[in-house]
């Protein structure tokens, strides 16, 4: 019976540590003031931004439904999340107080206590200032309400369940409840500063581009590495720092902000789901935030291009092939050097899609097709037409692309483009 004393101590002991570590930081929940505090212009004002700096009608609207209303259903690795009602009808927020949603902000607890499934980015928000989450709850109060009853997550066993969520919790989450305040953008430290509190906390742009464990825990942007395959997509969110890949700190600040706020630069345009970023998001940043955000990022990238690795030979035959299938398909509108035309088609030299290391982008731009974001500095974007070809055709003409114009990145076979497809 020693045995199995022992096992149940270990057991209880292991419960109090999770119990203990999912508690951790946590106050006590204060009542709201008596009356309510009424929100003036310019909070709401300073809620909405904050609202599409985190884009938060991005998830929390379902294709054709209210804004904020939620029921759109995101794709996981581990089934199905249904993004909740942010509307103030009873049916969303509308019995919450301030107190319980900052406390989901920050701890990733729902308004009766139970843990929230991590697809909701609380493990980033927590870092979000209270003076920032009280002005993005008063703007979710102003809106009008949406009478939508929240569905349930379609999870496999056992990953939605509160004992999985705990452990989940104590392995991968430390909460920092807003001790930090949120800085102005004014000097070059604070400048860092406040890129850091934009890019970590409400822009989590790290749940995409900064790569997830097996069990679902994003990763640091830094060091080299990163990026990860977006779930129900057919795009990779491709590392913000590995120079490898998009080689952030060998390009312009200027490109890059160009890029948040239009959806084009002289070296590339978005597409896939960063399109829907740019425009629900970083085009309504002040420059100001855009460029601190963009500082930042470079601060995290080498500045010096690395040492590209060894590459299989590329066939000649295949690369002939790739030549005459840009001539007959491309050149028109990308030009015979991949120049593009500015404002109109982005240019295919030096274009960081074309030569990343995984070609899924590049095979999805080509087969898919479609446009870069409606945006005040693009509104009216000029779309890329679908090409159906064969398997070894567009493993040929994009081989072709990733060899031309400078580009030294590796050949691309049938057997990706059949993945990537």
């Amino acid at each position: 019976m020693r045995w199995a004393a022992g096992l149940a101590a270990t057991l209880l002991t292991g419960a109090a540590l999770v119990l203990w570590l999912n508690l951790r930081g946590e106050a006590p929940l204060a009542p709201d003031p008596s009356p309510p505090v009424v929100a003036d212009a310019g909070t709401l004002a300073r809620g909405a931004y904050l609202a599409r700096a985190g884009n938060c009608a991005g998830c929390h609207t379902a294709r054709g439904g209210a804004p904020y209303a939620g029921g759109r259903d995101i794709a996981t690795p581990f089934g199905t999340v249904v993004a909740g009602n942010l509307t103030p009808h009873a049916s969303g927020l509308g019995n919450w107080t301030a107190a319980q949603f900052r406390r989901a902000m920050w701890h990733g607890r729902s308004a009766d206590g139970r843990l929230l499934v991590p697809a909701f980015p609380y493990t980033h928000f927590t870092q979000v200032s209270r003076a920032d989450a009280d002005a993005l709850w008063a703007h979710l109060r102003s809106l009008p309400p949406v009478d939508q009853p929240n569905r349930p997550h379609a999870l496999r066993w056992p990953y939605g369940t509160q004992p999985a969520l705990a452990v989940w919790r104590a392995l991968f989450f430390q909460p920092l409840a807003g001790e930090a305040p949120a800085p102005a953008a004014t000097t070059a430290d604070a400048t860092l500063l406040r890129g850091a509190y934009l890019v970590n906390g409400l822009g989590h742009c790290s749940a995409c581009h900064g790569g997830r464990n097996v069990l679902g825990a994003s990763g640091a942007l830094g060091g080299d590495g990163g990026g990860s395959s977006l779930p129900g997509q057919r795009w990779q969110a491709p590392s913000l720092t590995d120079p490898q890949q998009l080689a952030m700190g060998q390009r312009s600040t200027d490109e890059l902000v160009q890029l948040l706020r239009t959806g084009l630069s002289e070296r590339a345009a978005v597409m896939g789901p960063m399109a829907d970023v740019v425009a629900d998001s970083t085009q309504h940043l002040t420059p100001a935030d855009l460029r601190a955000m963009v500082v930042y990022l470079q601060s995290l990238a080498p500045a010096a291009p690395a040492q590209p690795p060894a590459l299989p030979p590329r066939d000649g035959p295949v690369l002939e092939r790739g030549r005459q299938l840009y001539a007959d398909h491309c050149i028109s509108c990308h030009g015979s050097e991949g120049q593009g035309a500015p404002g109109i088609y982005p240019p295919l030299a030096r274009n960081p899609t074309v030569t990343l290391p995984d070609p899924t982008n590049l095979v999805q731009a080509i087969t898919g097709g479609g446009f870069p974001p409606g945006t005040a500095g693009n509104p009216r974007p000029y779309g890329m037409p679908p090409f159906d070809l064969p398997h070894e055709d567009l493993a040929a003409l994009t081989t072709w692309l990733r060899a031309s114009w400078g580009h030294d990145a590796a050949p691309v076979t049938p057997v990706q483009v059949l993945l990537a497809r």
